[in-house]
């Protein structure tokens, strides 16, 4: 078989919150840009990987989804339990430096960790977990 990632989604619950982050923050250029029915849609990625998206959707959109479920996915949200992207980068401290200085919320600072990586971690403003590991 052949087959590579196309897109993975993340949820967001503010498109203008989370265009300021990834696209100004991240530097990630926006793809598509999809408003419908009151929701957005906004597909991001890296310049250099045309072909991986990240799509930020409204988790309300997911069909056959209740109401009760609608209320925990929210509620995971704002702990930052719900979602979680790695992404890497060859200089670590200095992109921890570029995000601290964009006020994100930082959650880990330039560790390494005892399974043989190093990384930071913040969170976007829906509360996704993002790690930055450092390419080696």
């Amino acid at each position: 078989m052949d087959i590579t990632i196309n897109a993975s989604f993340l949820p967001h619950n503010d498109p203008d919150a989370s265009l300021a982050f990834y696209r100004d923050t991240l530097g990630f250029e926006v793809r598509n840009d999809v408003a419908y029915g009151g929701m957005h849609w906004i597909t991001v990625g890296p310049t250099q990987q045309p072909g991986t998206s990240i799509v930020l959707y409204p988790p309300a959109a997911t069909p056959g989804m209740t109401d009760d479920e609608r209320r925990t996915i929210a509620e995971m949200m704002a702990k930052g339990t719900y979602a979680m992207l790695l992404l890497a980068t060859e200089d670590l401290d200095g992109t921890f430096e570029q995000l601290q200085a964009s006020d994100v919320e930082v959650v880990q600072e330039p560790t390494e960790q005892p399974y043989g990586v190093r990384d930071c971690a913040v969170r976007d403003p829906a509360g996704n977990l993002i790690r930055v590991q450092e390419q080696r």
